[in-house]
């Protein structure tokens, strides 16, 4: 099963590289901003996913919906940051968002979490949204997986939208 998900986690990654690439060298043709690129790299992941279960499967197409709503966002991985997981008391796993907006006017954030197991497999993933973040300042907000989440969990960024 370990390996099952191990699959999912690199061909996700891998349609996130062609989605990626697509937007390069393509004779002419509007390149796809962040948020196409990243709403068909989470609609990749559901098809993936919903292969190995469908709580995920449901998780990342909502993730790819919510990261569309972000239409015009600039990537803005760099200036957001994660705090340890832990879980909560539902056994939930939840770690703190930060969202560093250098903007000269107040953004916006649609930030995709990954949460992972120690092996790098896919558990879930969720989107969350830090809103009206000040020009030059930092907005929190805290992340929590859709379900309960077992053994040691660790958490990365896999998309962020400033908007």
């Amino acid at each position: 099963m370990a390996g099952h998900w191990r699959r999912i986690a690199a061909g996700t990654a891998l349609a996130l590289a062609l989605v990626t690439a697509a937007g390069c060298g393509n004779g002419g043709q509007k390149s796809p901003t962040p948020a196409e690129q990243a709403a068909s790299a989470a609609s990749a992941a559901a098809s993936l996913a919903s292969r190995g279960g469908d709580a995920l499967a449901s998780a990342s197409a909502e993730a790819g919906r919510r990261l569309d709503e972000a239409r015009g966002g600039l990537s803005a991985k760099d200036q957001v940051s994660l705090g340890t997981v832990g879980l909560d008391r539902d056994g939930r796993a939840t770690t703190t968002v930060t969202a560093r907006n250098t903007a000269a006017s107040a953004k916006s954030f649609a930030v995709q979490v990954n949460f992972t197991d120690s092996g790098g497999n896919l558990l879930d993933v969720v989107v969350l949204t830090v809103e009206h973040v000040a020009a030059h300042a930092s907005g929190h907000g805290t992340a929590r997986s859709n379900r309960r989440l077992h053994g040691e969990v660790r958490a990365a960024v896999g998309t962020a939208l400033r908007y």
